[in-house]
């Protein structure tokens, strides 16, 4: 090893200089990939109550947001620098109203048959569903808060399979 280079990292993203670099996923097999993501967002029990009864000023929460989630998932790439962008077959997302809490869960599940995983995809589509929620629930909540935002598993390529503990 040459004693002027920085050891190997095990961060993809950087090259043998330390330098950020898009990972060549060239040579990679194309596989099935699965990746599914949750997070919560927290909030007072009167505006949880407008988002279940479809009172909101705004319309249809959910439905909103489940339609942002979608679309964020399909436009990660262009969020965040060394994501590659992806052909994505499925992109799925359920929101589960949790009274015990005040709180909105999210759960994403992306699908698609390529070189590389879709981690991020997941994680930007709760992120950004729970983000539509806040948008359109501001007006009568502004100390509502997201959280716990994770991947919960992901399946395919050369790591195999993940399932959170």
């Amino acid at each position: 090893m040459n004693p002027s280079m920085p050891p190997a990292s095990p961060l993809t993203h950087f090259d043998a200089q330390g330098q950020a670099h898009m990972v060549d996923v060239g040579a990679k097999p194309a596989t099935e990939r699965t990746a599914m993501a949750t997070g919560r967002i927290r909030m007072q029990p009167a505006t949880l109550a407008l988002i279940e009864s479809g009172s909101a000023k705004k319309g249809d929460v959910l439905g909103v947001a489940r339609v942002a989630a979608i679309m964020a998932a399909k436009k990660t790439s262009e969020l965040i620098p060394l994501c590659h962008p992806l052909a994505i077959t499925r992109v799925a997302v359920q929101f589960e109203l949790l009274p015990a809490s005040s709180s909105v869960q999210c759960t994403a599940t992306v699908q698609t048959l390529g070189p590389t995983g879709v981690e991020m995809e997941a994680l930007t589509a709760v992120q950004i569903g729970l983000l539509t929620i806040y948008d359109m629930c501001k007006a009568a909540d502004k100390a509502m808060v997201l959280q716990d935002i994770r991947v919960l598993e992901k399946h395919g390529g050369k790591s195999g399979s993940y399932v959170a503990a």
